[in-house]
């Protein structure tokens, strides 16, 4: 896919795919912008995030509309997807229904009554520097 967000990559190095070589390149969270709890966010930091109202999902809310596990945030190869988990009001992405779907920076995600905004950020990295000390033969006096 190309627009705005994306780009073609080229060739995996090995290792690249896996879920630390991403979280040492890029955060991903969702940020919740209709719900209790307007504006939280939630740090997507593992290679599967249930989501639902019941005991057993990582991330809880109290929604009635939400199933007890309703969709599951995973990793797969370079990035993240959603997964409904045969819900019983179905996972909304940017307004439509899906079953599953891979995520770009800004999608929109409904669970229940809950509407989370998907945020991928690349990670500055510093340079890397060195502090030499000043050789004493090598002075401008």
């Amino acid at each position: 896919m190309r627009d705005a967000r994306t780009r073609e990559l080229g060739a995996t190095p090995q290792g690249a795919g896996s879920l630390d070589a991403f979280l040492q390149r890029f955060r991903a969270t969702l940020v919740m912008l209709r719900g209790a709890g307007t504006g939280s966010e939630f740090s997507l930091d593992r290679a599967r995030v249930v989501v639902g109202r019941g005991d057993s999902a990582r991330l809880r809310f109290d929604d009635d509309a939400m199933s007890r596990e309703h969709a599951a945030f995973e990793f797969a190869d370079q990035g993240f997807r959603v997964r409904d988990l045969a819900s019983r009001n179905g996972t909304l992405l940017n307004g439509a229904t899906i079953e599953v779907a891979e995520l770009k920076h800004g999608d929109r995600i409904q669970l229940g009554e809950h509407v989370f905004q998907f945020v991928l950020e690349e990670l500055r990295r510093n340079p890397r520097t060195w502090e030499l000390p000043l050789d004493p033969d090598d002075s401008d006096a």
